[in-house]
């Protein structure tokens, strides 16, 4: 049933947390809306929380006692006096139970009518739904009956997206097992188990179109958007428009007028992505429909000039939308807007998320924080945190998400590879220096964007540091003089020597040295400040242009370079963060005098993440062999499995099942075959 017609909207509770609920509130603010934010124990203090008007404790971690609590939600709502409630995506925005729920306590639901969610969200029904409208679809299979013959299948949850539940199978015998996982990662994340399979396209063209519709009758097809570049299933790169569709003739207006039939089928209102798998021919099968709106909704924003969350409030309020799709302002907005997904994970190490404080975060050139453009390039910022945020492991581990929109795609690429790479992103791991090859990659450049970008171009190029070895030599080079000048600080505020230059002698003496630790290595180096200036070994016609503890500009067989350096202490060491225009780099500083209790055996398996041991395969005494699964964590509400790094005995088992365990944690130690 629609929701009925003008309706007055004052206050909105966002029923979600991080960079969606701060996209909400921001479109609510310009509009003079009240917010109103519910939290987790965990995003206590979060900068979603803050951004509120006012914000409701919902206690507890785990969402399925918080975020994925409708009735808790909705008494929120009627506690801080919200008339409405919007479910941003993921959680419970595709809940048809939670918007009945919505709209009985007397709320309006800035969704989709409820029997339309109930009609797409069962994917299996909505596939039959649209074949039936003409719109070609991909065949389910039944996981009791695939053969070798049908081969790779995919797996997929039937409740919700984002990569949960979604699981390749190229072996029949695996089949059953992944068919548990998926099951168990789709109820963690939607609170459905339900799964289904179906033919797996090795390669292909990830293409959606934005739907927008009002309780009128009125459908817009608002554009398309390409997010083929995925991992685990989950995008990391979006654009718009599609590569594939501006160079194929024809496939925008029958992708527009499938996405139209798809969403008048279930009388649809509201904002929704059809999306479709595509060839290089430019044929299509249709995969899904969000009743929501999307991750990426930003690079539409930023190509048509609309605001689809303001479109959202106004729809749901019973507003009518114009019959015609308004044209972009002229000169306001981009030709094209490419967006990335900034994650806190470690590609090279198979994905692994990654847990801890951000102590910096900067991204220069930001001329819109969840705004529209108001010139024709620039850069929007989309953030979840900011300096100070903690990253649990509770949640997704999306960080932020940065879109450049431009004239050109070209320039759009260009743009955003350079404010990715000059960023600076401290105190965890992400996977920026992935998303910088990927934008600079000629592949990418010259539109060949298919599904199976990262495995035909190869992770380990894509996801290499965008500082090589050499610029990496050059910022260990800076880290350590920059650890002198914050020395001389230190001693100056001692008033031990504090005139006196760090590693001053009144005699010649042996150089100062130090170790750091970086991606590619140990670096020793080996340096001297004399009156002839720096003496480095392995660095000759190097010399000091500026030296102070967070800044270090040196000139480089001619050329004058410049690092911002940071260091933090942390409990196994200080770390030392270096920005550089060649790429930023992590080291940490050898400690000159280590705790033997803290090393660990060799053969050590230690937890790449906190989490919780969810199943385990093996027992002491086990012969195993490398890759073999030894056993599962779930962490983020995903699972992770340590796999054996050799062919060995299991030596050492310290863990169980339901055992909480921290980063760094021993989970097994392996004895390899021979030793």
């Amino acid at each position: 049933m629609n929701q009925p017609i003008t309706q007055a909207i004052n206050s909105v509770l966002v029923a979600n947390r991080g960079e969606i609920a701060r996209r909400v509130f921001h479109s609510c603010r310009e509009r003079g809306i009240s917010t109103v934010a519910v939290f987790s124990t965990p995003d206590a203090g979060a900068p979603f929380v803050l951004d509120a008007d006012t914000a409701v404790h919902l206690p507890g971690t785990a969402a399925s006692e918080t975020y994925l609590r409708g009735d808790l939600i909705i008494a929120a709502a009627l506690q801080a006096g919200a008339d409405a409630i919007h479910p941003g995506y993921g959680f419970l925005s595709e809940n048809a139970g939670f918007g009945r729920a919505v709209q009985a306590a007397g709320l309006i639901w800035i969704g989709p009518p409820p029997a339309a969610i109930d009609s797409m969200a069962d994917k299996i029904s909505a596939k039959l739904l649209v074949a039936a409208g003409g719109v070609p679809v991909l065949t389910e299979l039944d996981p009791a009956t695939v053969t070798e013959a049908q081969l790779p299948v995919l797996i997929k949850a039937s409740a919700g997206g984002g990569g949960r539940g979604m699981r390749i199978v190229r072996a029949l015998a695996d089949l059953p097992a992944e068919m548990a996982a998926a099951r168990t990662e789709a109820a963690s994340a939607f609170g459905d188990g339900t799964v289904f399979c179906e033919p797996y396209l090795e390669t292909g063209h990830h293409v959606e179109v934005q739907i927008m519709a009002d309780a009128h009758g009125t459908v817009w097809a608002v554009g398309e958007r390409e997010c083929s570049i995925q991992r685990r299933h989950q995008k990391v790169v979006e654009e718009a428009p599609s590569p594939l569709v501006e160079r194929t003739p024809g496939m925008r207006q029958k992708l527009f007028e499938a996405a139209v039939a798809a969403a008048k089928a279930v009388d649809y209102v509201g904002a929704g992505t059809v999306e479709f798998l595509a060839d290089e021919q430019g044929r299509f099968y249709f995969l899904e429909m969000n009743t929501r709106l999307q991750v990426e909704h930003p690079v539409t924003e930023c190509t048509t000039g609309l605001d689809l969350v303001a479109l959202q409030l106004e729809v749901a309020a019973g507003g009518k939308l114009p019959e015609a799709q308004p044209a972009p302002p002229a000169g306001m907005v981009g030709g094209a807007a490419i967006e990335v997904r900034l994650y806190a994970e470690d590609p090279a190490a198979g994905w692994a998320p990654q847990t801890g404080t951000v102590r910096r975060f900067e991204v220069d050139g930001v001329a819109a924080d969840f705004a529209l453009p108001v010139r024709e390039r620039g850069l929007r910022l989309d953030s979840s945190i900011e300096a100070g945020s903690s990253v649990s492991i509770h949640y997704d581990p999306m960080l932020a998400k940065l879109i450049a929109w431009a004239p050109t795609r070209t320039e759009a690429a260009r743009t955003l590879a350079k404010a990715l790479a000059a960023a600076r992103i401290h105190g965890v791991r992400t996977n920026r220096d992935l998303l910088v090859n990927i934008l600079r990659h000629n592949a990418f450049l010259a539109g060949e964007t298919g599904t199976a970008f990262l495995n035909t171009h190869g992770l380990e190029t894509l996801a290499a540091p965008v500082a090589g070895s050499g610029e990496e030599k050059l910022a260990a080079l800076a880290a350590a003089l920059a650890g002198v000048a914050l020395r001389r600080v230190q001693a100056r505020g001692n008033g031990v020597l504090g005139g006196m230059p760090s590693g001053w002698r009144n005699l010649p003496s042996m150089p100062q040295a130090t170790t750091l630790a970086g991606p590619a290595g140990e670096h020793s180096i080996r340096y001297a400040l004399t009156r002839r200036g720096l003496e480095a070994e392995g660095f000759g016609g190097t010399g000091v242009v500026h030296l102070s503890a967070d800044k270090v500009s040196l000139e480089v067989d001619g050329l004058v370079r410049t690092w911002q350096v940071a260091h933090y202490a942390t409990s196994t060491g200080t770390v030392i963060e270096v920005d550089g225009d060649g790429g930023a780099v992590t080291f940490v500083e050898a400690e000159r005098f280590p705790d033997p209790s803290l090393a660990v055996a060799e053969g050590s398996l230690t937890a790449p993440m906190p989490g919780a041991v969810v199943s385990v395969h093996v027992q002491a005494g086990d012969a195993v062999t490398a890759g073999q699964p030894l056993l599962v964590l779930e962490a983020m509400k995903m699972l992770h499995t340590i796999g054996a790094p050799a062919d060995g005995v299991v030596a050492e088992l310290p863990v169980m099942v339901g055992q909480n365990v921290d980063v760094g944690m021993v989970l097994a130690v392996v004895d390899a075959a021979g030793e």
